[in-house]
C-alpha cells in the first residue's frame, strides 16, 4: 500500500502552523494544494512567478505567520536572486520544491535546471533535504520546518521525481 506522502506533508504544515502557503501550479503539488485551499486556518496564494513568494513569505514573517512556499524545481532558477532576501532581512524559509530533470525525465527542458538545483541552493545560502520515499517525505518536512522556523534558517526539502513520479514528454 502506498503511503499518502502529500497528505503527510500537509499535516506537518499544519503541525507547524503553517498560514500562508503560496505557490505556482504544479502537478506534483496538486493534492497538497488542494488541502490547503480546503483547510480553513491555511491561505492558499496562487504567484505568477515563483520569487513572488519569497517577498510574501518575508511579510508574513513580519506579520508573526508562517508560510512554506510550494514549486517545481523549473522555479528555482526564477528565485535565485530574489534568495539574498533571507541572507539580508534574516528571516526563516520553508521551500517545498517538487523535483523535474532527474529519474526517468522524457522532457530534456526539465533537465539544466533539475539537475542543478541543488547545487543553486547552495550558492544562496539555502540548505536542502530531499525526500525520496514515500515515508520519508512527512518526517524531512518536519525536520526542514523545525530547522527554518526555529532555527531561522533558510530550508528547501526536494521531492524527487521518483516519489512525484514521471511524466511524459512527448513531441
Amino acid at each position: 500500500m502506498q503511503r499518502d506522502w502529500p497528505q503527510d506533508i500537509f499535516a506537518v504544515l499544519r503541525e507547524a502552523e503553517v498560514r500562508q502557503v503560496p505557490y505556482v501550479p504544479d502537478g506534483g503539488h496538486a493534492a497538497l494544494i488542494r488541502a490547503v485551499h480546503a483547510e480553513p486556518s491555511m491561505r492558499a496564494i496562487p504567484l505568477t512567478t515563483e520569487e513572488e513568494g519569497i517577498p510574501l513569505l518575508a511579510g508574513a514573517h513580519l506579520a508573526g505567520q508562517r508560510g512554506a512556499l510550494l514549486m517545481q524545481s523549473s522555479g528555482v532558477g526564477n528565485c535565485v536572486n530574489m534568495l539574498s532576501l533571507t541572507k539580508v532581512c534574516a528571516f526563516p524559509l520553508l521551500m517545498l520544491v517538487t523535483m523535474r530533470g532527474e529519474w526517468a525525465e522524457s522532457n530534456p527542458w526539465q533537465v539544466p535546471m533539475g539537475s542543478r538545483v541543488e547545487a543553486a541552493f547552495g550558492l544562496m545560502g539555502v540548505e536542502v533535504l530531499r525526500a525520496t520515499r514515500p515515508e520519508e517525505a512527512g518526517e524531512t518536512v518536519a525536520a526542514a520546518a523545525r530547522m527554518a522556523f526555529l532555527g531561522g534558517n533558510a530550508m528547501a526539502v526536494l521531492i524527487s521525481q521518483r516519489l512525484v513520479g514521471a511524466k511524459l514528454f512527448t513531441e
